[in-house]
């Protein structure tokens, strides 16, 4: 199949092809070239001089594990029985039916990231899908992280039942001995398989294991920080176990944008288009995105759905172009910044030889952020699931 015709935005160092076309085959981006194509046997969409942009990214979200129109029948967000549930797996909780997956297929969003909530200090895997398909095994890129929280909400959820923790001290201390009791189990795992005729394997733990590919730096750690001293906490306990930290909201970063840059933390930024609902929303300002690109912070824009329903990602990026960031950066942080902070690059988030067909197409003129804009075609993996014809 081809693509012809286009303006291709392809987002990564080939920058804008004005009269471009691209080739697609078993899901993947073939070949893009200059011109005209030579064979246009087949397949073929004339893009009419439209817009052709990599498929937008939502790096936070609550995605199908949180479902649209119900309430606990359809929340599978929060273990909230236990502060300390890394071995909670994402994947296990989201129905792929959520009508919230077409409505983001219809605005462009083919990838996003899904993850537990935050009542726990730390909440279970977060993991990339795309956003077409039946069967959540076959929309799955990858687990790309595990989820913990800092702050206010795990201090709320268990000071109502006064349990610990009910301090950010507590909340803290429950991830740093998560962290050790793993750290610990992974060495006595490694002295085990090094001379197993000396020493005994530790007691089977499903919490260590599910945080050794986080101590091994093959995941990142995504701490779900709203507050500046709370982001201060995530990068303390990050240094201490040698992890790959990334801020969730990071609604105060623009406080600390300096130290943020300095330790070469990427944000992911939302909600952005909301109130300041909580005592830890007090620090919301609009420009926080632009403070921190300017810092030298990578950064991605959420809407955090279900609280910003997810069709209104591109408003939300917007409303950062509104608060000051470039509107470059802007389109960067919904395609390849989420796909580099979720470690996903190699699949999604640019227009690039064997990528995955992840596009959306827009009129020639129109501009992708804009809320009365809506891509007249998109395609995941290769296979159109909207055209305009559908509206």
């Amino acid at each position: 199949m081809f693509i012809y015709n286009a303006e291709i935005h392809t987002m990564d160092n080939a920058g804008i092809i004005s009269n471009g076309w691209l080739e697609i085959e078993d899901g993947k981006i073939k070949a893009i070239g200059a011109g005209e194509p030579v064979d246009l046997s087949g397949d073929c969409i004339d893009a009419e001089g439209g817009l052709l942009l990599p498929g937008f990214i939502d790096a936070h979200t609550h995605l199908g594990i949180i479902e649209d129109g119900l309430d606990f029948e359809g929340d599978d967000c929060n273990e909230s029985t236990d502060p300390f549930t890394p071995q909670m797996r994402a994947i296990d909780g989201i129905n792929p039916f959520d009508r919230c997956f077409e409505e983001a297929r219809m605005r462009g969003i083919t990838t996003v990231a899904s993850s537990p909530g935050s009542a726990n200090a730390c909440g279970g895997e977060i993991c990339a899908i795309k956003t077409a398909g039946r069967c959540i095994d076959r929309m799955l890129i990858r687990t790309c992280g595990i989820k913990f929280a800092t702050g206010e909400n795990p201090k709320r959820v268990y000071n109502d039942r006064d349990e610990t923790p009910m301090t950010r001290m507590a909340v803290t201390a429950i991830i740093r001995e998560g962290l050790y009791k793993s750290r610990r189990y992974a060495h006595d795992m490694d002295s085990y398989y090094s001379d197993n005729e000396n020493y005994e394997p530790p007691e089977y733990d499903i919490k260590c294991e599910a945080l050794m590919p986080l101590l091994d730096r093959k995941i990142k750690a995504f701490f779900h920080c709203h507050r500046a001293d709370d982001i201060c906490t995530a990068i303390r306990i990050s240094k201490e176990f040698g992890l790959d930290p990334v801020i969730i909201h990071g609604t105060e970063g623009h406080k600390v944008a300096d130290i943020i840059a300095e330790e070469e933390v990427p944000v992911i930024c939302g909600p952005i288009i909301c109130d300041r609902c909580k005592p830890k929303m007090k620090g919301l300002e609009l420009d926080n995105a632009r403070i921190l690109s300017d810092a030298g912070v990578k950064i991605a824009i959420c809407t955090d759905h279900t609280v910003i329903p997810i069709q209104y990602l591109p408003l939300s990026a917007q409303a950062a172009v509104k608060g000051g960031l470039g509107k470059d950066a802007a389109l960067h942080a919904l395609t390849t910044a989420p796909a580099e902070i979720l470690g996903i690059e190699d699949r999604v988030g640019s227009i690039a030889e064997g990528k995955d067909a992840d596009l959306q197409l827009y009129p020639c003129g129109c501009d992708p952020l804009d809320l009365m804009s809506e891509p007249v075609m998109v395609m995941i993996n290769g296979n159109v699931c909207r055209k305009e014809a559908d509206r």
